[in-house]
C-alpha cells in the first residue's frame, strides 16, 4: 500500500500553483472592486484545488493502465511504480472530483445554476485529459485546455461568484493561464522521448524539442508583459513584473538544452515563478 508521502507525491504538489493563483488573483480583483466574499472565494479555491488533484490522480491512473508511465524519468507515479493499485488511484481521483462537485454545487446555489454546466465541463476536461478512448492530452491539446480551465474559467468564475459580473477578469485570466500552460509545457518537454515512444502525441512531441523550448520562453515572457498592459485597468498591476528575475534561471536551464531529470528543477522554479507572480499581481490589484 502506498504511504501518505507517496499519495502526496502522486497529487503532484508542484502543479498546485496552477489551481491557487487564479483564485488568488481573481479574489484580489474582486476585493479591489469592493466585493470580497470569503465563503465564495474559499469554495472557489476548493473547487480549483480538488479538480487539479483529481486530474493528477486520473492522469496517474489512465497513463499507468496504458503503460505510458513505465519508462518515465519524472517524479514517481503511483500506478506505474506499483505503489498503489489502479483501483485505489481511480477511487482517489473520483473522490477528489466529488469534492469539487459538491463545492461547485454550493457555489451554484449561491449564485447561478449555470455554474453547474461550467463545473461539469471542468470535471470532464479533468478526466478526458488522459482518460477515455481518445484523450485530448494525447492529441496535443493539453495546453489549450489548461489555459481555458486554469486561466479563463478559474479567474472569471472566481471573480463572477463574488461580484456578479465579469469586468476585466477575462484580461486577468490571460497571463495567469499562460503561466499554468508553462508548467505543462516544461513537463511535456521533459517527457518527449518517453511520450513519443508510447504514442502520446503531446504538443511538445508535435512541435519538437527546440520548438517546445522556444514556446516555453515565449509563454513566460508574454505573461510578464501582460502585467504591464493590465496597468490600464489597475495602475499598479505592473507590480507583477517584479517576479521576472525568478524566470531567468528556468529559462536558462531550458535554453541550455537540459533534459530529463534536469528539467524537474526548472519545473519547480516555474511553479515558484507562478506563485510569486500571482502574489505580486494580487498585491498590485489591491494597491
Amino acid at each position: 500500500m502506498a504511504t501518505a508521502a507517496q499519495w502526496l507525491q502522486g497529487a503532484r504538489p508542484r502543479t498546485l500553483p496552477a489551481a491557487l493563483v487564479p483564485v488568488a488573483v481573481a479574489t484580489a480583483a474582486a476585493t479591489a472592486d469592493g466585493h470580497f466574499l470569503w465563503d465564495r472565494a474559499l469554495l472557489a479555491l476548493v473547487v480549483s484545488l480538488a479538480i487539479q488533484v483529481a486530474t493528477n490522480y486520473a492522469n496517474d491512473y489512465s497513463d499507468g493502465k496504458r503503460g505510458t508511465d513505465d519508462q518515465r524519468v519524472g517524479p514517481m507515479r503511483l500506478v506505474a511504480s506499483g505503489a498503489a493499485s489502479p483501483k485505489s488511484v481511480l477511487r482517489a481521483a473520483l473522490a477528489c472530483f466529488g469534492v469539487a462537485g459538491l463545492a461547485g454545487l454550493a457555489l451554484a446555489a449561491m449564485t447561478t445554476w449555470f455554474l453547474l454546466l461550467v463545473g461539469a465541463l471542468a470535471l470532464l476536461a479533468g478526466w478526458f485529459y488522459t482518460g477515455g478512448k481518445r484523450p485530448y492530452g494525447y492529441m496535443g491539446l493539453g495546453e489549450v485546455f489548461v489555459f481555458v480551465f486554469f486561466g479563463v474559467v478559474a479567474v472569471v468564475g472566481t471573480y463572477y461568484v463574488q461580484t456578479g459580473g465579469v469586468g476585466y477578469s477575462l484580461l486577468l485570466s490571460v497571463p495567469v493561464g499562460l503561466l499554468a500552460v508553462a508548467l505543462l509545457v516544461i513537463n511535456n518537454l521533459r517527457d518527449i522521448p518517453t511520450d513519443q515512444a508510447s504514442g502520446k502525441m503531446t504538443l511538445a512531441v508535435r512541435i519538437g524539442e527546440s520548438g517546445t523550448r522556444r514556446f516555453y520562453v515565449g509563454v513566460i515572457v508574454v505573461s510578464l508583459l501582460l502585467a504591464v498592459a493590465l496597468s490600464a485597468y489597475r495602475p499598479f498591476a505592473w507590480v507583477g513584473v517584479l517576479a521576472a528575475p525568478l524566470a531567468v534561471r528556468p529559462i536558462r536551464i531550458v535554453l541550455a538544452g537540459a533534459k530529463g531529470r534536469e528539467l524537474i528543477r526548472a519545473l519547480a522554479m516555474t511553479g515558484a515563478l507562478q506563485i510569486v507572480f500571482g502574489a505580486l499581481l494580487s498585491l498590485g490589484l489591491l494597491l
